[in-house]
């Protein structure tokens, strides 16, 4: 069987940029190991799979080891292959996901805006084995289910950290964002780790700003902010709290064309 996939750099307007994903469109579900084994092959952060649903698509998404509950950048990248690629005359996309409910994507001039849910962080406790595996001391703990955000000073103290990966993955975190405030145009940085999912750095991470944005908009004081992932590789959003949701836009850049065996 023959299958078409894309590899789209995703939250930036260069290639080599941003986080890439591949996209595999279906016209119906394989068995959930052969997407698993597709996604490990692929070896990216994520690798995306849709389904024709009526007037919608439904959505999942894998990294190499396991199936994830949200995604935004390997939403932004399956919304840019059908509004690119597949059905260029619609201006809105509905995905389908098993957990994150119905998310929609629509073309926002030359970037495309997802809505996404707002996660509402709260303080938690400073996990006593984490500054030494992180490489840091961050000045606030915060915790929405098991997605921790450590909040640093300044974006020079995120930049430096450099984690003990092997640790953080025997501690357990797979969803751990760092961030602080930004400098000039930018309001905020962030970067993301999840070493227990297999994914030591993430590039750009769209579900991160889930709980980005409301924490940030709640200490800043303003609904719409730029936001900056600074990797290696880096990326670029725009982050707007609409009451329980998030608006997070951002560019798209095609890759990669071709075709599967499996």
């Amino acid at each position: 069987m023959r299958l078409p996939i894309y590899q789209v750099d995703v939250f930036t307007d260069r290639l080599f940029g941003g986080n890439p994903a591949a996209i595999v469109p279906l016209e119906q579900w394989l068995p959930d190991a052969t997407l698993q084994a597709i996604a490990a092959e692929n070896n990216l952060a994520e690798t995306a799979f849709f389904v024709p649903e009526g007037d919608a698509y439904a959505l999942r998404w894998f990294t190499p080891t396991v199936e994830v509950d949200l995604c935004g950048h390997a939403t932004l990248a399956s919304a840019y292959v059908i509004f690119r690629l597949i059905d260029p005359h619609r201006e809105r996309i509905e995905f389908r996901t098993l957990k994150a409910g119905t998310l929609s994507v629509t073309q926002q001039g030359d970037a495309l805006a997802m809505d996404f849910p707002s996660w509402l962080s709260e303080p938690c406790a400073l996990p006593a084995e984490l500054p030494a595996a992180l490489g840091g001391r961050p000045d606030d703990m915060l915790r929405f289910r098991q997605r921790y955000l450590a909040v640093f000073a300044d974006s020079t103290a995120v930049s430096a950290l450099a984690p003990d990966f092997k640790e953080l993955r025997r501690q357990g975190y797979g969803d751990l964002i760092v961030t602080a405030p930004g400098s000039g145009e930018v309001d905020f940085v962030s970067r993301f780790f999840a070493p227990a999912h297999g994914i030591d750095e993430d590039p750009v991470t769209g579900s991160a700003h889930c709980v980005l944005t409301p924490y940030w908009a709640k200490r800043l004081g303003k609904m719409r902010l730029e936001a900056r992932q600074i990797s290696h590789r880096g990326g670029a959003l725009s982050c707007t709290l609409a009451g329980e949701r998030v608006i997070l836009a951002g560019r798209c850049v095609l890759y990669l064309e071709g075709a599967i065996t499996v």
